[in-house]
């Protein structure tokens, strides 16, 4: 799992995703351990980084277990299991505030997740 979370998150640091945030989850839910939050910066750009996650957790050989959202590009979400990835566009972020929801997790930094 936890190369499968940094697989993702330098994937996205990589393709510009915007403001990437991870959320330790698994104390307060049995949903998920972890949540990685981001935005593109349009809905192409929203598109593209979800593609290039899935493209690099296949070279690891984990598969996405569920896809939602690719039609419309506003908010998409890759579940794989332990880890569930928000890609939204700017203003579905602001609305849906997934941070605020789920403010009880712990964030982690991600610069710690970027390292080698």
């Amino acid at each position: 799992m936890e190369n499968t979370l940094k697989t993702i998150v330098k994937t996205l640091d990589e393709k510009k995703a915007v403001d990437i945030k991870v959320l330790k989850i698994d104390d307060i839910t049995s949903l998920c351990d972890h949540f990685v939050i981001c935005n593109g910066t349009s809905s192409t750009h929203v598109k593209t980084l979800a593609d290039e996650c899935e493209a690099a957790t296949d070279k690891l050989g984990v598969r996405v277990n569920s896809r939602e959202g690719m039609d419309a590009g506003s908010w998409i979400l890759l579940d794989y299991g332990d880890v569930i990835v928000h890609i939204y566009n700017k203003d579905s972020r602001l609305f849906y505030n997934l941070e605020k929801l789920w403010k009880d997790g712990v964030e982690i930094e991600i610069n710690d997740l970027l390292e080698d």
